[in-house]
This record gives C-alpha cells, structure tokens and sequence, in this order.
C-alpha cells in the first residue's frame, strides 16, 4: 500500500451542513472537503444525501475521531467495520485520525486524551494501525496532536515516535501546524525546531485551524486547540515555512465550532492556496 496522496495539493475546508446550499450554489474554489467518519455511520438520510452531492463535485478526505488508536485497548472491531462501510461507500482521497486515545473500559470520552511516549506505547500503537489499515485495505494518515502537559513517563520525543511509526507500519503523517504551535506554547518549547525534526517527508495532508488563549488555574497562559477562530497569524507563518520547504501538500482549514457563513471559511482556504501556489513557483523556478 503507497502512502501516496490522492488528495489535490489544494486547501480544502471542513464540510458543516449549514454550508451545503452556498457549496452547491456554484463550483467553489477549494480542492476538496473533509468530513468526521463519525458524523456519517448512520444508514442514510440527509447527512448522507449531502454528502453524496458533495462527493460527486470534489474530492474528499475522511478524518475520524473515534478510533481511540492510542487506547491500551485493540481498535473497537463495531466501530472499525461502520469506518470500512463508510470508506468503501465514498472512496475517500484520505482518510486520517489521531495519536491520541478516546475510550477505555468500554466507556467513550468527548476528548481526544494523551499518551506516554514509551517503547510499550509504540509498539501497541503501531500494531493497532497495522490493524486499521488491514481491515479498510488502505494506508492511513496519522495527526499529531495539542498538548496541554507533557506525561513524565515519555521517554521519546514526538517527533521521533511519529516517525517511528510511520516506518514500522508504512503509514503516513497528516500534519496539524495548529498543534504544533499550542502544544510548544504550552509546553514551553520551540515550534519551529519541532518542524525542524518532523519528518516532513512523509506527511501527506496539512491541517491549520485557529485556536483560543486561556489562563489556567496559577494564571499561566494557556492555548486551547478550539478550532472556532481564523488561523493565527504565528500559524500562518509556520504554515509557510512548511510548504517552503516540501512543496504544495493538501491543506484543510478546519472550523467546528462558532461555525462562521462560508464566505468567512472560504476566505481562509483562499488565503492557504495562494502560500501554496507561492511554494509552487517557488519550487519552479529553483
């Protein structure tokens, strides 16, 4: 399996019912939709009747939420078989999910949590990817995530378990710059020698999302990955320097919450396609 990228080398936008008439009034300029795998098990209805529609203008990526991948616990074989239905009814682009863990015990929690970066972690990771990509028969992208502490019984450093996963199980990396920038914030490190580190070479999709500031409960500044504000400036700038260095890569503006009119959205995909067609020249003329 190639983690080859179907996806157009384009930004693309998060897909919310609310927008579907304005989507579908005219061909919009975005170059794809990514929609929760979870918001799409049911049967039919609406949901799925727009997403048909959409399906047949633009190309598509699926981003799951549930598969609590980084559980101590195998991937949920229920929820695992209601992803393969999803993917083979639509053939996604993309699909993606989180290194993080959502479920314990049999009980699910509305968060996407962290784990300990150790040696044991990786290796029951790895093996519930093997598992995913082996039941849907298509390589995954796996999202970095924000961090609001650092776990004392890591012994490895992010950048360097994603890595090691990617080589192990042939996945790919979906890029989240957002959280690269809250969980350095947080955590008093840098972003930019974060992204030095990251092994760019196999991330297949960029997310960029906006985030809130916070103070926690000794008043210290706290980022929140909200995604319900337009990208931040210090993102858009780290942003750049990614695709600056690795060329035009699928980019989704993610909003999902304060959900804004499309224009709003549409405006901020704009913004990430021309740093992309920049990178495109760029790469061009060197």
């Amino acid at each position: 399996m190639s983690i080859t990228s179907r996806l157009p080398a384009r930004a693309g936008v998060g897909f919310k019912p609310a927008h579907f008439r304005d989507i579908l009034a005219s061909p919009q300029p975005v170059g794809f939709f990514e929609v929760h795998a979870e918001n799409y098990m049911g049967a039919g209805g609406p949901p799925h009747a727009q997403l048909s529609a959409l399906r047949e203008r633009y190309a598509l990526s699926i981003h799951g939420v549930g598969l609590s991948i980084g559980s101590t616990a195998p991937p949920d074989l229920e929820h695992l078989a209601r992803l393969k239905i999803l993917c083979a009814r639509y053939e996604p682009e993309s699909f993606s999910e989180h290194l993080a863990w959502s479920s314990h015990g049999g009980v699910y929690f509305n968060d996407l949590l962290p784990l300990p970066y150790t040696p044991e972690t990786l290796a029951r990771v790895a093996e519930h990817i093997d598992a995913v990509q082996t039941a849907l028969g298509r390589v995954m992208l796996l999202e970095n995530p924000s961090t609001y502490v650092q776990l004392a019984e890591s012994a490895i450093p992010e950048v360097d378990f994603l890595a090691e996963l990617a080589r192990r199980t042939g996945c790919g990396l979906l890029l989240d710059v957002n959280n690269v920038f809250v969980s350095a914030k947080n955590n008093g490190t840098d972003p930019r020698s974060y992204l030095d580190a990251f092994p760019l070479d196999r991330v297949k999709e960029i997310h960029l999302g906006g985030h809130d500031r916070e103070t926690d409960d000794a008043d210290v500044a706290l980022l929140i990955d909200a995604h319900g504000s337009p990208v931040a400036d210090e993102v858009w700038a780290l942003y750049a320097d990614v695709v600056a260095r690795t060329g035009p890569i699928a980019t989704l503006l993610e909003w999902d919450n304060d959900i804004p009119g499309w224009p709003t959205l549409l405006a901020q995909a704009v913004a990430a396609d021309d740093i992309l067609a920049g990178a495109a020249r760029a790469s061009a003329a060197a």
